[in-house]
């Protein structure tokens, strides 16, 4: 896997080049997740689809750096690293914390007059809904012992059990996982005019943190095509579905090429 990193910067990982691809996606880690998150999603997209995923400081290979406490800090960043590769259509894709960070990215790309083909979000409520009720971000910030973050981040079936058994593996990202967490709480929506890039919103129906209106308001943050698709499960729905979250963001890639064609 190390040859694949070459010809990357920090903040990105190309785990399965696809050189001659038509288009590009970029993959936004939720809180306390990393890069490796999506090393299946580029599998399975190669060489089609050339996927490069976010790497965030103060994880995996970049455990010595310090964490970034802000969503917008973090999309300043990434929005700089998308522009290198924006040689052929980028879509943009976040679950959960990383689809707030992918839509501040798309934000500041629209702002650089170099907006992404694309937008796909998952496991997260509306930017103009982020503060209407207890999200996963708050409850951990109120978890008050080590005990009670790590029933939290189990509930939501987004990390391995196994991980969370190990205390060497606790001391090591509970750290990475409330600083994520804080950027996450932290963060408020600037209004402004709705994005021209499409959306496409991914939601589970068991999800505690994302109700069907909070998913549906997405609408309102585009001028362009927008999809919503329920799946069946809590917040973590894409990793029981992973193909049928693979076809959507494909079909979602596939429709906005075509539109950015004519």
């Amino acid at each position: 896997m190390t040859e694949t990193l070459q010809g990357t910067s920090a903040w990105i990982r190309r785990f399965q080049p696809s050189p001659d691809a038509p288009h590009r996606l970029v993959c936004f880690p939720h809180a306390g997740g990393a890069a490796t998150y999506w090393f299946p999603m580029a599998q399975a997209l190669a060489p089609a689809v050339d996927v490069l995923a976010v790497q965030y400081p103060g994880r995996q290979d970049r455990r010595t750096e310090p964490c970034v406490e802000s969503v917008e800090v973090l999309a300043d960043h990434a929005a700089e690293e998308v522009l290198a590769w924006s040689d052929r259509p980028v879509t943009l894709f976040g679950h959960s914390m990383g689809a707030m960070v992918a839509f501040e990215t798309a934000r500041r790309l629209e702002e650089r007059g170099r907006p992404a083909a694309g937008l796909v979000v998952s496991g997260m409520r509306a930017p103009s809904r982020t503060r209407g009720g207890p999200g996963p971000a708050r409850a951990a910030q109120a978890a008050e012992t080590e005990e009670e973050l790590v029933a939290g981040i189990l509930r939501l079936q987004g990390t391995d059990a196994a991980v969370l058994e190990d205390p060497e593996l606790v001391r090591m990202i509970l750290p990475t996982i409330r600083s994520d967490y804080k950027a996450a709480e932290s963060y408020r929506w600037r209004p402004g005019p709705p994005l021209g890039t499409p959306i496409a919103v991914l939601t589970g129906t068991e999800d505690p943190h994302v109700d069907a209106e909070q998913a549906a308001a997405w609408r309102e943050h585009t001028a362009g095509p927008f999809s919503l698709t329920v799946f069946t499960g809590g917040h973590f729905f894409l990793n029981e579905h992973a193909d049928d979250v693979r076809k959507v963001v494909t079909d979602h890639i596939a429709r906005s090429f075509q539109a950015n064609s004519v």
